[in-house]
């Protein structure tokens, strides 16, 4: 059997990793002309860091990030309302990790070319459309030269993100993303560590927000700190959006709005300030859809799901839906009834997870706090229970598959 998998991001190589383990070929088709370790910071959450431990990549993840200790929620007076522990110290089986983006790819790129061959990752292959017949699915792709090719394989994945063509032409009339109303200033730069080196905080409330975590073991084992950041701001006239958005280049005059926060263990306007290259996109994500597979074609990761980078998820949900997918393969007697297992196991999830991001998942406590909290003075204990916040954390964990041993 052979599997063509549009897109080489997170999502798309763990699957292709997951199906050569299984007995498939795979043919990888990435739309840029080179591969190159673009983003910033992401959180690998402990079911998605088990997916890849799973698939022997433990000791290289390991190597290149660092293993989360805790989650802290701040209010903007320094407040720390909640430390939602995490990774195997919190009593999960596996770490978490936070890790540059293109670090984690590169990391998933360099064990697909050794396990598949150097062949099976070819990039500048724009998908431009697809057809099925009989017990074929064709692929057809502009190439970066101004020609064109078409790939035959048993089944298409559309692991091709955000502006997925996969996905387009599955659903043809489905419209603008929808926005949210918060532009996201993202950064990363190195300097000395705070804390412990392994924690994380999100301080503010839905409407200015700040996040801040270290990304490099390399990094840590200097003393020093790779620290990525992301300043969340709610805009009543949003810009238009745009498919390069990811890589926009951001501005630095949201920064004065962060003045006023009481961090007192990291100057963020210096650490903000200091950053070589700031990022900006919109927070959006799509409608839940209905169903992801058709045929012998399907959805995974951003192109069947994509959602607010809130709770830490993205990845870990695109790298779920690869394990997935390979388990209801291996099951199958043939592969649309196996794309037809994989979507009965992962849609609902997938999307409960998109739809409680819309309703801030686990950072709902920073809006708890920030509507009883009235000055730096306050008592955290005295407005909120260890009972409220720790149930909002429970129900999370749950919805998005990251239960504790305890929890089980």
């Amino acid at each position: 059997m052979k599997a063509i998998i549009a897109g080489a991001g997170i999502g798309g190589l763990t699957a292709a990793l997951a199906l050569q383990r299984i007995g498939w070929q795979v043919q990888l088709a990435e739309a840029v002309p080179e591969l190159r370790p673009l983003g910033v910071g992401i959180n690998l959450l402990p079911h998605g860091s088990a997916v890849l431990h799973d698939l022997g990549l433990g000791m290289r993840l390991a190597r290149i990030g660092v293993r989360t200790r805790a989650v802290e929620y701040r209010t903007r007076f320094g407040h720390l309302i909640a430390s939602d522990p995490r990774g195997m110290e919190a009593g999960f089986p596996t770490p978490q990790y936070s890790i540059h983006r293109g670090a984690l790819q590169f990391m998933l790129l360099e064990a697909a070319m050794e396990r598949l061959g150097p062949q099976a990752v070819r990039s500048g292959l724009r998908l431009t459309g697809f057809e099925e017949a009989g017990d074929r699915v064709t692929a057809s792709f502009a190439t970066a030269d101004g020609g064109s090719e078409r790939l035959e394989g048993d089944i298409l994945v559309g692991a091709d993100g955000f502006h997925s063509a996969v996905r387009a032409q599955l659903y043809p009339g489905e419209g603008q993303a929808h926005y949210e109303g918060v532009m996201m200033f993202r950064g990363a730069h190195e300097q000395a560590p705070f804390g412990d080196g392994r924690t994380m905080f999100i301080a503010g409330n839905h409407d200015v927000k700040f996040v801040c975590y270290p990304i490099s073991e390399e990094a840590r084992r200097r003393d020093r700190a790779l620290l990525n950041w992301v300043a969340e701001l709610r805009h009543d006239s949003p810009r238009p959006l745009h498919p390069g958005d990811w890589s926009r280049r951001g501005s630095r005059d949201f920064i004065p709005r962060f003045r006023d926060f009481g961090i007192d263990f990291l100057d963020i306007v210096a650490l903000m300030e200091a950053t070589e290259e700031i990022f900006e996109f919109p927070m959006i994500d799509r409608d839940p859809l209905p169903r992801w597979s058709v045929g012998r074609v399907t959805l995974l990761g951003d192109a069947a799901h994509p959602m607010y980078p809130i709770g830490a998820n993205g990845a870990s949900q695109a790298i779920l839906d690869a394990a997935a997918l390979a388990e209801a393969l291996a099951a199958a007697e043939a592969p649309a009834a196996g794309l037809a297992a994989y979507e009965a196991a992962r849609l609902q999830p997938a999307n409960a997870v998109v739809l409680a991001n819309r309703q801030s998942g686990p950072e709902r406590v920073l809006d708890i706090a920030d509507a009883r909290v009235t000055g730096p003075d306050d008592r955290i204990e005295d407005l909120i229970s260890a009972a409220e916040l720790e149930e909002v954390a429970r129900s999370y964990r749950a919805l998005a598959g990251f239960r504790r041993r305890d929890e089980a």
